[in-house]
């Protein structure tokens, strides 16, 4: 079956989200993106998958084409779009699959709205945090995103674009990750996801280990087994808290589990929807 991913905005309470969404029959399965991210990472799960599931990614709030509004965008606000998303569409009920952000993301919508999540897989995100979340107000926050801040915007072409991000960023899949948010303007390249929503999702990040203690629901933790956003003692302690939870490890150090070792993930993702 050749699955096309069908692209529209979705006009929610008080923002758009951009949505790709293959359409198909099926149960439903939603993939929330990193920090810097799009939907579109989620492209080839999206065609592995659209002839069994509905697949929807959406780039989040202060992402791609979706509203970028001056908030806080904590894991909250975040989940709470992902509800208002799911009414819109009509949706009761999904499986939710999170990447770093996106991941914490899915942990918090599974925590706090229950029946609207029959399972939940969360890729390498440490629950580690500030134990105080920041109580600044958004419009205080610095709108610049620490990661790029040093980076030559806009860039002239594509190329000059690659060629910054090989030599900041740590692997090929982190390039490509980026140049998916890269967009042409009559200035040059430049990302496009808001540096207010980056700087603001830093700053008001908090630990949240308590949450997965509310995951009721089947329960996938994933991690890069060498990498350094879940180290073993937080691995240990994220799986022990999980009520329903099972832990697979990818080889290697790269963030990007889902991209990495493709075949690999998809076995372990295979083997945890059909629990």
């Amino acid at each position: 079956m050749d699955v096309h991913l069908y692209r529209k905005k979705l006009k929610l309470k008080h923002i758009e989200l951009f949505i790709l969404d293959t359409q198909t029959e099926g149960p439903v399965i939603v993939c929330l993106h990193g920090r810097w991210g799009r939907g579109e990472t989620w492209a080839d799960l999206m065609r592995r998958y659209g002839d069994r599931y509905r697949v929807i990614a959406p780039d989040q709030r202060g992402h791609g084409l979706s509203s970028k509004p001056i908030s806080r965008y904590t894991a909250e606000e975040m989940a709470e779009d992902v509800i208002k998303l799911l009414d819109t569409l009509g949706l009761s009920s999904c499986i939710l699959i999170g990447h770093s952000m996106g991941g914490q993301n899915a942990a918090h919508v599974a925590a706090m709205y229950p029946s609207y999540v029959s399972k939940v897989a969360i890729l390498d995100k440490t629950p580690e945090g500030p134990k105080v979340r920041l109580q600044t107000p958004p419009e205080e926050i610095t709108a610049i995103d620490p990661l790029t801040a040093d980076w030559q915007l806009p860039f002239s072409d594509r190329a000059q674009a690659s060629k910054l991000m090989s030599q900041e960023l740590d692997s090929q899949l982190a390039v490509d990750y980026f140049m998916n948010s890269l967009t042409e303007t009559e200035e040059g390249y430049t990302m496009m996801f808001s540096p207010q929503a980056m700087a603001a999702n830093i700053a008001y990040n908090i630990d949240w280990y308590d949450r997965l203690t509310e995951i009721y629901c089947p329960a996938l933790l994933i991690r890069a087994k060498d990498g350094d956003n879940m180290p073993d003692d937080v691995w240990e302690k994220a799986k022990s808290l999980l009520p329903n939870g099972i832990a697979r490890e990818m080889p290697g150090t790269d963030h990007n589990v889902h991209l990495s070792h493709p075949e690999l993930f998809y076995t372990y993702l295979d083997e945890f929807l059909q629990m």
